[in-house]
């Protein structure tokens, strides 16, 4: 008899909850407006849980964490004053009280008192930091799943439209829309959750819509699905309902993008202060320096901390804003065919398709085989072409290439490998120790995933032209298939090779909608996606979808729209941040070369000279080469935060960050084997 380790745990965990549901329920009003809250988030979250037994979770972690915080505060203050870091005599008060009695009671509790207080915080600390991180999670995820179902909702609209155009009534095409789950991520789990209401609790479809407009997170949705109940309750025109409805959140669509732009533009400004800052700072701290009275370890934190820390703070604010375009780009193969490839049937590790059937007969584990061994000449004989389709399996190569090449310096001398050594060589040390590696890493990730990405950008970039004309071949009389051989023998271009091979394909005996699948399953763009699940879907019920695919042409341009607004905009964004970058570079190299320099000269002269002491008292305990090196180290981490955040802004992708990092820390290098 197997044991399930997960049901252990659920059990603890339900168990912790009855044990503090006295304490919720003396704690909470259950028809208050917290409660309904939290509830209503957690079905919004699809968190499968009651908001009585979450709320008692919450309290038990914020009860438990708490104790535990409280224990070490109390610890902590003890400390404080057993080993003397702390006197009693730090916390006398300065008001006079005749009463010696008084006095002594509060000379005995003072020391208590603090110890207390100290714990007291600390416990309170833990129990707010406990029961707000369970509660902000149902929060955390409605919000999340909102932004994604209005992301998507727009060509969610435009795929029931598509169904509406190919005959569907409006039942299937609510089947047909939760069944997208694999395109149209969260707006499908909405449907989802209206058609199981209705196939297994018998409700009728007009109450599963009304219940879900109450339950989404999307304001948006929740519009929808009113709107959509009472055309259904008046008998009113579906088609064209959708149709307006499309191009209403097309607009909608344009109009959140100009909201999300003008947010970015807000955050570029703010950048450009926040990143000098630190500069102002390091300033600051050279001059306290010259005079004698700052901390060598401030400057350390300004390099090493407060510069990280900034552009770290700022990536994640960022990354509120602006989100990544949702889906993975795969359409399920077992919605179509098993011998379609899907997600995960392209990797390393992994042969495709046979992969499904190795295990139940000896032919398919000898085919397995033989296609290892295929896989294996393919990858070796056009390695590029691998690395291309998977730009992080580089790492697999380079990352071990790196560590070898800093050992090999290490251990022969050819680098520096203490401190006092790269203060003397700060150039050298950190050419060797940082640069050489981020180039190894960085440079043939940055390239084939460059190639990756303009490759895929290849086959969207007409995707509205070539959609326009399948409608217009298609409109003509042809079917699909005839109108995708008249536009692939009429246009140019990847997206039309394309077409050529799935013409193919559908003559050698592949249904048309697994080969549009096939298609989009080779470069998996959500995008494509999209427009390929829309199409697959119509085709299903006649040839003749000229509708559908004006209707997809329509949602394509619209993305190219919103596409090159995104790209026009975010390119201002990018040129401040570069420019940030580039100042704050010219004037440390400034400080370094017309103040530091010549400051260490002047206290030089006048040491030989035997000048007066306040030649020597000002920057007389200056060491350049340390600030030089500080200074260098300071650029280059700022090169390599503002060209992932760069990047990030631009496409909403890490690695899109990479090449602006290699050309902004090349540019610190060259600057600095110039001044340092």
């Amino acid at each position: 008899m197997s044991l399930d380790t997960g049901t252990g745990l659920d059990r603890s965990v339900d168990s912790l909850g009855d044990l503090f549901y006295p304490l919720f329920r003396r704690l909470f009003d259950e028809e208050g407006d917290f409660v309904s809250d939290v509830e209503t988030k957690l079905v919004q979250a699809r968190m499968a849980t009651t908001v009585e037994l979450y709320l008692s979770r919450a309290l038990a972690v914020g009860v438990l964490l708490g104790l535990v915080l409280w224990l070490v505060g109390t610890s902590v203050g003890y400390s404080l004053f057993a080993f003397g870091i702390l006197s009693p005599e730090l916390f006398s008060t300065g008001a006079r009280i005749p009463n010696e009695t008084v006095v002594r009671l509060i000379e005995q509790l003072k020391v208590p008192l603090v110890i207390g207080i100290v714990g007291v915080v600390m416990g309170s600390l833990g129990f707010v930091a406990g029961f707000g991180t369970l509660v902000g999670i149902p929060y955390s995820r409605a919000s999340g799943r909102e932004r994604e179902i209005n992301m998507l909702l727009s060509d969610s609209i435009s795929f029931m439209y598509a169904l509406s155009v190919g005959g569907l009534n409006q039942l299937e095409i609510l089947q047909a829309m939760a069944r997208a789950e694999d395109t149209y991520g969260e707006v499908a789990r909405e449907f989802q959750s209206i058609v199981q209401e209705t196939e297994y609790f018998g409700t009728d479809y007009r109450n599963a819509i009304q219940d879900q407009a109450a339950e989404t997170p999307s304001d948006d949705l929740s519009q929808f699905l009113t709107d959509m109940l009472s055309i259904v309750n008046s008998g009113g025109n579906m088609q064209a309902f959708l149709s307006d409805k499309k191009d209403k959140h097309m607009r909608t669509a344009k109009q959140q993008q100009e909201v999300t732009l003008d947010t970015l533009e807000l955050f570029g400004e703010m950048y450009m202060t926040l990143s000098l800052f630190p500069l102002l700072l390091i300033i600051i701290l050279v001059i306290m320096s010259m005079l004698g009275e700052a901390q060598s370890f401030m400057l350390y934190a300004t390099v090493y901390g407060l510069i990280p820390i900034t552009g770290v703070m700022f990536l994640v604010l960022v990354s509120t804003v602006k989100q990544d375009e949702p889906g993975d780009g795969y359409l399920n193969p077992s919605d179509v065919s098993d011998r379609v490839p899907g997600a995960g049937d392209d990797g390393l590790f992994h042969l495709g398709l046979i992969e499904r059937y190795a295990g139940e007969f000896g032919i398919f584990d000898h085919i397995k085989s033989r296609e290892g061994t295929f896989r294996t000449k393919q990858l070796l004989r056009q390695p590029h072409h691998f690395f291309r389709d998977h730009p992080a399996f580089t790492l697999a190569l380079t990352a071990p290439a790196a560590l070898v090449l800093l050992a090999f310096a290490g251990v022969s001398g050819a680098a520096p490998t203490t401190w006092s050594g790269m203060v003397q060589a700060p150039v050298w040390g950190t050419f060797v120790w940082i640069y050489v590696p981020l180039y190894v890493v960085l440079i043939p990730l940055g390239v084939f995933h460059e190639w990756n990405v303009r490759t895929r950008a290849a086959i969207t970039g007409k995707l509205s032209d070539n959609l326009r004309k399948l409608s217009s071949a298609n409109d003509t009389g042809q079917t699909l298939l005839e109108s995708i051989d008249t536009v692939a023998e009429t246009s140019s271009g990847k997206l039309a090779d394309e077409f050529d091979v799935i013409y193919a394909k559908v003559n050698y005996g592949m249904s048309l909608r697994n080969a549009l699948v096939e298609f989009n399953n080779k470069y998996h763009v959500p995008r494509l996606a999209r427009t390929v699940k829309l199409i697959s879907k119509a085709q299903e019920a006649s040839s003749q979808i000229t509708q559908v695919l004006t209707t997809a042409a329509q949602a394509s341009e619209n993305q190219d729209d919103i596409e090159r607004e995104r790209r026009s905009r975010t390119r201002m964004q990018v040129a401040i941040i570069l420019m940030t970058y580039l100042t704050l570079l010219g004037v440390m190299a400034i400080l370094k070369t017309q103040f530091l320099d010549v400051m260490a000269g002047l206290t030089e002269q006048a040491s030989g000279s035997g000048g007066g002491s306040g030649a020597q008292q000002f920057g007389g305990g200056i060491d350049t080469q340390l600030l030089s090196l500080l200074f260098f180290h300071a650029v280059t981490l700022q090169a390599i935060l503002s060209g992932i955040i760069s990047g990030y802004i631009r496409t909403a992708k890490l690695m899109a960050g990479i090449k602006f990092v290699v050309i902004l820390q090349t540019i610190a290098l060259a600057v600095w084997l110039v001044v340092g």
